[in-house]
Parts: C-alpha cells; sequence; structure tokens
C-alpha cells in the first residue's frame, strides 16, 4: 500500500469565512484559529463578548489540523513526578484542568450537535514498548496515587495490544479535531462576533489597544493571542523574548494504518518510553483505523527526518502485523522549562496560552476557559498555577539552561561551518541545501519542476542558520525551533519575520538554469506539510 503525506482530517470541509473589508471595533480580539483561539472566541461570546478572530491562513490550517487527538488529563509529566515536584493539591489541579476540558468538548458537542465523532474510551499508560516490562511497581505506585486523589485509575498486569504492564484510566476521549473546529466557527461567527480569514497581523500598539493588518486598523479592549508560539504584541522585546526561551519546540511524527474490523476495541495508548510512542484506535465501517506517533526531538536538529518514519512502522507492525499503513505527517509540540504550561496575562489586557506539550486539545480549551476568565477578571483554579510570570514552583533551572545551550551552540557552529556547497547547480530537484554566495548564506531549494527559490538561510528570530527538513519541505531553525515554507514564509514561531528573498547574481542565475537541464536524474519531492501539534 502507497504511503502518503498527509493526515486523516485533511477531507473534511471547513466553512470559509471572508476578510474585513474595513476597520472596526471590538470587546476583544483573538489571534489564531485553531483550537485555542476558537475555544476562547467561543466562551467569550458565550459571555457576551463582542469578538473578532483574525487568522493569517484558514481555520484549523496550523498545528491542529495536524494533532493525533488524544483527549485526556494524563500529562507527558508522569503523575508521581508532578506530585514529587508540585505537590499533591497543585498536580490533581493540573490533572482536572484536563478532565474539565473533556467535559466542555463533550457538552459544546452536544449542545451545537457537531458531529465530530466525540466518543469515551479507555487510555492505558503501558510500560516501555522498548523495556524490559519491569517497571510493574512503579505503574502499580502511580496507579495507587492517582486513585487517592480522585481519579479513576487502576493497575493492569496487561494492557491490551502490547503485554505489558499499565495503568488504565477510564473516561478518556477521542474526537475528530476538524469536525470540531468547524462547529465551534460556526457557533462563533454571527451575532456581532466575526471570523476574519487571510488577515495577518502586522503590529499591534498600545493606548488604545489596535491590531494594524495591512489596510485594516481593528480597536479592542483585550487581545487573546493564541499562536502556539505567542507573538511579542504588547509585552516588550525583553519580555517575550524571555518568555519564548522558556519554550522548548520538538518535532514529532505520526503514521496512520488500516486494520481489520473489530480486531481491537477503541482505546488510546501511550507508553513510558522517553521519547514515549502514542496511539488511538478508531472504529470504521469497513477497517478500523490506528494511529501511531513518538520520535519526538529538538525542532531543526535530526540529520533524516524519514528516520522516525520508519521507525514508527516497524514498531507498529510489531504490535499489529497486518496494520496496513497508508498516511504519514509530523509537526511540533512546545514543551517549557518546568513542565507546566504558560496560560496567562503578559501585559494588561493581554492573553497568552503556550506551552501545552502533548495535550494540546485538552490546554488548548482549557485556555479558552481562562480567557474567558481573564477578559471577565474572574479568578479560577489555575490562573496562579499555569501563570506566565510564574515564580520557580519547582526546580526549573537545568532544564532552562540544558534546553537553551542550543541557541550558543548552533548560532556559531552553523556560522563558523562551511557552507554546504557554494553552487545552486549541486541543488537537485526536489531537495534543497545551504549555497554561500558573495559571502551571504542562502537557503536554496529545487522544486519537482526544476524552479529554484532562494531566501536568506538566517532566521529571523535570533539569527541562526536554518537547516533543511527533507521529509516536511521545510526550513527549521535548530536553536529555537521556527519553520519556514521553502518560499521563506513562516510555517510556526517563535519568528514572526518570513525569510528574507535573496536575488540571485547573473553568474547563479545561469548556473541554475543550467542545472535544470541537466542529464541527472530528477528527485522526486515530497508535498510540503502544515506543521502539526501533536496532541495525546
Amino acid at each position: 500500500m502507497a504511503i502518503t503525506s498527509g493526515t486523516p482530517w485533511e477531507n473534511q470541509r471547513m466553512p470559509r469565512y471572508p476578510r474585513l473589508k474595513k476597520s472596526a471595533s471590538f470587546d476583544v480580539v483573538v489571534i489564531g484559529g485553531g483550537i485555542t483561539g476558537l475555544s476562547a472566541a467561543y466562551f467569550l461570546k458565550e459571555a457576551g463578548k463582542k469578538v473578532c478572530l483574525l487568522e493569517r491562513g484558514h481555520i484549523g490550517s496550523g498545528d491542529t489540523a495536524c494533532t493525533t487527538a488524544h483527549l485526556t488529563y494524563v500529562t507527558d509529566i508522569r503523575f508521581a513526578q508532578l506530585v514529587k515536584v508540585f505537590g499533591e493539591a497543585r498536580a490533581r489541579t493540573y490533572w482536572q484542568g484536563g478532565a474539565t476540558a473533556i467535559d466542555a468538548i463533550e457538552t459544546i458537542a452536544n449542545e451545537h450537535d457537531i458531529k465530530c465523532q466525540f466518543c469515551r474510551v479507555p487510555g492505558f499508560l503501558h510500560a516501555s514498548l522498548h523495556g524490559n516490562k519491569a517497571e510493574a511497581k512503579q505503574l502499580a505506585d502511580e496507579a495507587d496515587l492517582a486513585h487517592k486523589l480522585g481519579f479513576d485509575a487502576r493497575f493492569v498486569e496487561t494492557a491490551p495490544l502490547v503485554n505489558r504492564p499499565g495503568i488504565l484510566f477510564s473516561n478518556q476521549a477521542k474526537f475528530h479535531p476538524m469536525a470540531y473546529l468547524a462547529g465551534l466557527a460556526k457557533a462563533v461567527h454571527g451575532g456581532g462576533s466575526v471570523i476574519s480569514e487571510q488577515t495577518e497581523v502586522k503590529e499591534v500598539e498600545a493606548d488604545p489597544l489596535r491590531i494594524k493588518c495591512d489596510d485594516l486598523e481593528i480597536q479592542c479592549d483585550y487581545l487573546v493571542i493564541a499562536t502556539h508560539v505567542p507573538m511579542m504584541g504588547i509585552s516588550g522585546l525583553v519580555s517575550a523574548t524571555l518568555l519564548q526561551t522558556k519554550l522548548y519546540p520538538y518535532s514529532t511524527y505520526a503514521i496512520g494504518a488500516a486494520i481489520p474490523r473489530g480486531r481491537v476495541a477503541e482505546m488510546s495508548l501511550w507508553d513510558t518510553s522517553d521519547p514515549y510512542y502514542y496511539l488511538r484506535i478508531d472504529r470504521g465501517t469497513k477497517n478500523d483505523y490506528v494511529i501511531f506517533g513518538g520520535g519526538d526531538h529538538k525542532s531543526g536538529q535530526l540529520g533524516d527526518n524519514n528516520a522516525p518514519f520508519q521507525d514508527l512502522k516497524k514498531t507498529l507492525k510489531e504490535i499489529l502485523p497486518e496494520a496496513q499503513v497508508d498516511l504519514r505527517w509530523s509537526g511540533q509540540v512546545i514543551e517549557t522549562n518546568d513542565g507546566l504550561p504558560f496560560i496567562g496575562e503578559t501585559a494588561e489586557r493581554q492573553f497568552v496560552a503556550t506551552g501545552f506539550s502533548g495535550n494540546g486539545m485538552t490546554l488548548g480549551t482549557l485556555s479558552g476557559m481562562m480567557a474567558r476568565d481573564a477578559v471577565l477578571k474572574r479568578e479560577n483554579p489555575w490562573q496562579k498555577l499555569f501563570a506566565v510570570d510564574r515564580k520557580k514552583i519547582r526546580g526549573g533551572t537545568w532544564e532552562y539552561l540544558t534546553e537553551n545551550v542550543d541557541y550558543p551552540y548552533y548560532y556559531l557552529k552553523d556560522r563558523l561551518a562551511p557552507a554546504e556547497t557554494t553552487a545552486t547547480r549541486s541543488v537537485q530537484r526536489g531537495s534543497a541545501k545551504v549555497v554561500k554566495i558573495d559571502g551571504q548564506r542562502v537557503a536554496c531549494s529545487r522544486d519537482s519542476a526544476g524552479k529554484l527559490t532562494s531566501v536568506s538561510a538566517v532566521c529571523t528570530h535570533m539569527g541562526c542558520i536554518v537547516h533543511w527538513n527533507g521529509a516536511e519541505q521545510s526550513w527549521d531553525c535548530p536553536c529555537h525551533g521556527s519553520r519556514f515554507s521553502p518560499d521563506g514564509a513562516v510555517l510556526a514561531g517563535p519568528a514572526e519575520t518570513p525569510l528574507e528573498p535573496v536575488k540571485l547574481p547573473p553568474a547563479e542565475k545561469a548556473k541554475s538554469t543550467r542545472s535544470k537541464n541537466g542529464k541527472k536524474p530528477a528527485e522526486k519531492g515530497n508535498r510540503q506539510l502544515a506543521t502539526m501539534h501533536k496532541s495525546r
């Protein structure tokens, strides 16, 4: 069976919304049309606010489009570790936030009759797929701890499919994320609130609070930034940069495969590997479908971006030999220095939400509720725990130092190292290289038709040299994880500015033309993918 690039959600028909035709005023502006932005807009509209949601592309076209859509309160950080470093009350509050979000999604889907295939399923955290199965005692203790603190958890000697000890968490869930977003958007748009697509924010000013989008200027009383990695907005350069140094983008990978109908029950599973594997089973009409992911690594720092897909296929075949893999995709998750998300105000009247790790769907929904409470100046249980300006509540200093060593390392390494080539003719069809031309490092890529695209190889965030991601046909920054399309457009932050186009000198243009007509066999390129937010 042929394997293609794409997700199981991409055939969902999404509503389209026109760009605002003139400047206007609203109570709240929300930037970003994914799960976080649309959830915030929904809860704010329900609270009586007049909301304008701005999306630079189309709703759901960013990270949410590529989620694996697990809905669970089980976090990437093990519950026992959360209790150890934060205490029982904070750990319980964190997990209760995920449970609250799942209930909210279920309620919204039912109230608005959103056909998003929401269903409750059991979730299993099990011993590592590549381990020695010797984690039973640790998992049993963790199950007892979670149960003691109010969660429906119990130890099982053997988790389904994997023949390993684990913890059964009842009443987890899964859904079709794009169908849910489509329904959420329809509930937001209208009645004084609007969604404006194809609207890129260029500048944010304070006093009065104004968002500038080319020919449009939108005034508001409050701003919610829901852009995966937050824009600076009105928080100031130093404050925004400090927050970004506490965010660590990781690439993650997933494959989809058909399996015989009824082979296994619908469920979700996650193992204890580092990085961990995650799996969900969906019931189909003719076949069932399995989504299997993992292989996380810091963005821009893996030489062969096809290797994780090969590992996933091999490992899935060991679990389900009959699985017929037909899809693959990848993207980003954002980790933080202390393991908790950053959700709250970065400046007066400016709210951000980021650092969701593997829980994007639940924490994105919870962020929407927290944004509503922030606008209404209401307290909520997670406000202090997830505050962006929180003081050190766990020993995050070492994680902060080890993660940010990447910046000076790659900044110096890539600038001192020789470029991959000094001639554009060495860039074959369907490939890319960093070329040194007249002392400048140029990111050159050639599509399957032979067209050469050249942009600056210097990331517009903090000046690192981008690396080519052959699996996704994108330029990735190894320092802070920004991603760019071959023509330099921003796919994922923290960069907010595209890579600058580079005009090749006449000599290089001539070389490039000759290379397109050469006799070397063309290399087939992969279709460019959108950035993915793996969310359990």
